[in-house]
């Protein structure tokens, strides 16, 4: 009988073992999935930030090129308009007065379209990284849970 009860001792041992391996088991794989699924959500999430990202990226471009389209046109409208008025100056010294102004007047032109560019260009590019604030913090977060 020593035989038999010995036997039945392996056996409930080994039953033990196996259910404990397979609990074992089943716990690591729902937690393999959970953090599957957090790596996943993190990913999806990144991917619309990156999607956001380009789309104000796009307009805030649209929104430059116009502007520089704007400044430009009038630009060439002024320059034909000084250059009508040198030309139709009745002395060189009015001409001179006329493309010094013209001269004056294009610079400090130039120089606030520059600093309006200048603007937009730093707004847009705020804008354009605004939807990454915090995916660095997030990925930090996931791997932390991950590992727990």
């Amino acid at each position: 009988m020593s035989k038999a009860k010995t036997a039945e001792k392996t056996t409930a041992a080994a039953e033990t073992a196996l259910e404990n391996g397979a609990a074992a088991l089943k716990t690591g794989l729902e937690k393999s999935l959970k953090s599957y699924e957090a790596f996943v959500g993190y990913g999806k999430d990144s991917a619309e930030a990156a999607m956001k990202s380009a789309a104000t990226a796009s307009k805030s471009i649209e929104s430059i090129n116009s502007e520089i389209y704007s400044y430009s046109k009038q630009s060439v409208e002024d320059s034909v308009a000084a250059t009508k008025a040198v030309m139709g100056s009745k002395s060189v010294h009015e001409a001179f007065e006329y493309q010094t102004d013209f001269a004056k007047s294009a610079f400090e032109s130039y120089v606030a379209e520059l600093s309006k560019i200048s603007e937009l260009a730093t707004g847009a590019t705020k804008d354009s990284f605004a939807p990454f604030k915090g995916r660095v913090q997030a990925w930090l977060d996931t791997v932390q849970a991950a590992r727990v």
